[in-house]
């Protein structure tokens, strides 16, 4: 059966689960599709290429349309839909990170949050500025939870913290232990609320849009 672009996709992201981005390379993959190395070359000119697609399949939609609700509702759905998409790949996050030109589903997925936000009345290049930031957010948090899930309980931020021996304020040491004790999700949906509400304090104080 001829090898099609998909199957390359296809399998680079089942390799991915299992072994991880720093095992992949285009010569495991080949023999992992049974193929010479230089068959996957004739679809991805380099190893960059074959992780834009992949990085363009996690991503995959986010662009989905959005259900009937206040703006600020709606771009707290996007981000978790993007959180979700990143950690449902091993090192997701640090697929997507890696990646500089953006793919047909990146672009409808920010496509998407800057409709939302021109319909709430702000100019599209701040919507394409406040997008940008707002996915960002949401790719930090998720390459930070994406890291601390392989950490070894020995290695966790407080143990690692104390083996430094660096002299740390109270309150320090109190904000770590709410971080390293908190479920990431709950981080999370506590950042993408803090981000939201500076955005709806930030679109009170413009002036209205030309419809």
């Amino acid at each position: 059966m001829r090898l099609r672009k998909t199957d390359v996709v296809d399998e680079a992201l089942r390799f991915l689960d299992a072994e991880g981005l720093d095992q992949l390379t285009m010569r495991k993959l080949g023999a992992a599709l049974n193929v010479q190395g230089g068959a996957l070359y004739r679809h991805f000119p380099n190893k960059e290429a074959l992780l834009d697609a992949v990085a363009d399949r996690i991503v995959e939609g986010i662009g989905d349309p959005l259900p009937d609700a206040p703006w600020l509702d709606q771009l707290r759905i996007l981000g978790g839909r993007l959180r979700g998409a990143l950690l449902g790949r091993r090192d997701g996050a640090r697929v997507v990170a890696g990646t500089f030109a953006p793919g047909a589903n990146t672009i409808i997925g920010s496509d998407v949050a800057v409709q939302v936000l021109c319909r709430a009345g702000l100019p599209p290049a701040q919507a394409g500025w406040i997008s940008f930031a707002l996915f960002y957010y949401v790719l930090g948090h998720a390459i930070e939870e994406q890291a601390q899930s392989r950490l070894p309980p020995e290695q966790d931020w407080r143990i690692r913290t104390e083996r430094l021996d660096v002299q740390v304020s109270p309150q320090y040491a109190a904000a770590l232990d709410a971080l390293a004790g908190t479920d990431p999700a709950e981080r999370f949906a506590f950042g993408l609320d803090l981000f939201l509400e500076g955005l709806r304090h930030l679109r009170t104080t413009l002036p209205p849009q030309p419809a």
